[in-house]
């Protein structure tokens, strides 16, 4: 009888393995690199960007700053945002989504959802100690010239966030099937 539960435990723990992610990976924010997702947006003109958190948690803003890019970035391939080692969502164009979550630290990542694979190679991360009641908010932005792409994820102001959500889209993503 011992023999068969220590042989139960044996073959059940790669499964409960798979869903913690590798925190030693620099990379660890991010969730799985085969998931997709579908994008639409809102026309920024019917965005209602103001947003209070719910009871005990806290909010965070995530906008797709374009800038000065050239028409592939701005037409094309979605960016996918993780947390703490999952895909919580996805951007496309000048857009924007926020999301709930827990109080303490968390860790995001943004990833170019690109067919090409020397864009997909590009991540960004920034992490942030969330408190309940509070608002975060990160600028996604391309602070190089498209000659050399690259991506940055990093907190920004409440006025900044503001401006740039007054003409941005609203993102809402899906995972593709």
């Amino acid at each position: 009888m011992k023999t068969v539960a220590l042989l139960l435990i044996l073959l059940a723990s790669p499964v409960f393995a798979q869903g913690a992610p590798d925190t030693n990976s620099p990379l660890w924010a991010c969730g799985p690199a085969a998931a997709k997702f579908d994008v639409t947006v809102t026309p920024s003109a019917d965005v209602v960007p103001v947003q209070v958190p719910s009871v005990g948690k806290a909010l965070a803003y995530v906008i797709e700053d374009l800038g000065q890019v050239d028409k592939m970035i701005s037409s094309g391939s979605p960016f996918r945002i993780g947390l703490d080692g999952a895909w919580i969502g996805a951007l496309k164009g000048r857009s924007f989504f926020s999301f709930s979550v827990s109080p303490g630290e968390h860790h995001l990542c943004a990833n170019w959802q690109s067919r090409r694979d020397e864009y997909s190679a590009f991540s960004a991360l920034a992490n942030f100690t969330a408190e309940s009641g509070g608002v975060y908010y990160f600028r996604l932005r391309f602070p190089s010239s498209y000659r050399i792409p690259q991506i940055d994820l990093a907190q920004t102001n409440r006025d900044e966030a503001r401006y740039l959500v007054s003409f941005s889209s609203l993102a809402v993503s899906h995972p593709k099937k």
